[in-house]
This record gives C-alpha cells, sequence and structure tokens, in this order.
C-alpha cells in the first residue's frame, strides 16, 4: 500500500499562491492514479484533482484555471500548484492514491464515497485570509 506524507501546507492572503508536496513510496506507478482532496470545516471531502500513470491531469471545476497537479517520477513526488487562492480554498487538503477506480472517477468521489480511495497522506492545512 502507498506512503504518502505532505508539506507545503500555511497561511496566505487571497490572490496568492501555495504548492503543496507529497512524497509517495510503495505503490506501482504504471496502476495508480495520484489524487489531491481537501475538506473544509463543516464540509464533505471532495476531489480537487488528479493525475494518471501517463500523466495526464484533471481538476475539479472549482479550481480549474488556478490549481495545476503534477508529479516528478524521478523522485516520487506529487505536486499540486494552488494559484489565485481565495477564502473558499481554505480547507485541509490530502494526497491520495488509488488503483480500483478509473482516474477521472476519483475527482467525482464526495463524502463517504471517498472510501474507494486506497491510501491517504496525514493532511496539510491551507488557510486563505482577505
Amino acid at each position: 500500500q502507498a506512503q504518502l506524507m505532505e508539506s507545503g501546507g500555511g497561511s496566505v492572503q487571497a490572490g496568492g499562491s501555495l504548492r503543496l508536496s507529497c512524497a509517495a513510496s510503495g505503490y506501482s506507478e504504471s496502476r495508480t492514479c495520484m489524487l489531491s482532496f481537501r475538506q473544509a470545516p463543516g464540509k464533505e471531502r471532495e476531489g480537487v484533482a488528479v493525475i494518471d500513470s501517463e500523466g495526464s491531469t484533471s481538476v475539479a471545476d472549482s479550481v480549474k484555471g488556478r490549481f495545476t497537479i503534477s508529479k516528478d517520477s524521478a523522485k516520487n513526488i506529487l505536486y499540486l500548484q494552488m494559484n489565485g487562492l481565495k477564502q473558499e480554498d481554505s480547507a485541509m487538503y490530502y494526497c491520495a492514491a488509488g488503483a480500483r477506480l478509473p482516474c477521472n472517477w476519483y475527482l467525482s468521489l464526495v463524502g463517504p464515497q471517498t472510501n474507494a480511495v486506497d491510501a491517504w497522506g496525514q493532511g496539510t492545512l491551507v488557510n486563505v485570509s482577505a
């Protein structure tokens, strides 16, 4: 099972940028979707972005044009570049991995449906202030 360790969260003013990193190990890149989810206080966990083994990416409509997911396969690191941050982007962000569903399907998972994900990082907090 994949082990995931995240870093890069913090506090930023609206309009600013952050880059989250996720060091991954113990998984087969050829069979695994690398994922980013978030959960704001009082809200359900939701998909943010996904990248498949070939580097194809998708992002949620709410972050389209602002967030980019990428990976460095040589270093086994996943990145989530977040630009133009808004207060509504404040949440705990989770790196995750899944190998049981088509990669794009993970992006539509909400709340308890996210139990379909195979492995989770510990999460990193992003706080966007006005």
